[in-house]
């Protein structure tokens, strides 16, 4: 019987972006079934006043694509997985948002993946009108509640992505390479065994390169 994994992401963030393509990789070489949904940076640093102000603007454009993928997950939950890679693949891999960042200008940008969101949506076979939903508030109240999911697996110091196996979650694993064959089912198998230890809390070390997509 396969491993259920459930898998909680912000599509804008470029570290679960590599960690979900590891574990797309996982799947590959080991039993694990990947249930995908969705959290929000934007509500994890909400009413966080201490950061600084550009990050906390730049924290606005993860709203939009974040209550999109709440309605998607909600209506079409069969979809979440493939609009991810379609989305993320844009975002991250193909570079374009960054490019939409560099020339959003000053001002909320909360509506700043609207245009890729509906390419995106296109190219899985849903209506691209769904992007709207990331323009309003409508659908914050469930984003909140698929992003308390996480919080109360893991808990409410890490970030994005969480990842559960079989009951076990932990934050992370946090990676700047997509680890492939049998070194993703390494890291799999220590990921899990840490985390399902009950008295380990962290391991980590600083980060010495960006992220890598390729």
């Amino acid at each position: 019987m396969s491993q259920p994994m459930r898998f909680w992401f912000d599509v804008t963030c470029p570290y679960a972006w590599i960690t979900s393509r590891w574990a797309i990789e996982v799947e590959k070489v080991r039993d694990v079934e990947i249930t995908w949904i969705p959290m929000s940076l934007g509500v994890l640093n909400q009413g966080r006043d201490e950061l600084p102000e550009d990050y906390r603007r730049r924290m606005t454009a993860t709203w939009a694509p974040a209550r999109v993928f709440a309605r998607v997950a909600t209506e079409y939950p069969d979809k979440v997985g493939e609009l991810y890679t379609v989305l993320g693949t844009k975002i991250h891999n193909e570079g374009q948002g960054a490019a939409l960042k560099e020339n959003a200008g000053d001002g909320d940008i909360s509506d700043l993946f609207i245009p890729l969101i509906r390419e995106a949506l296109t190219e899985v076979g849903l209506d691209e009108g769904l992007a709207d939903t990331g323009l309003g508030s409508e659908w914050d109240d469930v984003l909140k509640d698929f992003h308390g999911q996480a919080m109360s697996a893991v808990g409410d110091e890490v970030g994005t992505p969480v990842v559960e196996v079989s009951g076990t979650a932990f934050f992370g694993p946090v990676l700047t390479r997509i680890p492939r064959g049998d070194d993703a089912g390494m890291i799999f198998d220590g990921a899990v065994a840490l985390a399902g230890y009950p008295h380990f809390f962290e391991l980590k070390r600083s980060r010495t390169e960006r992220p890598d997509f390729t």
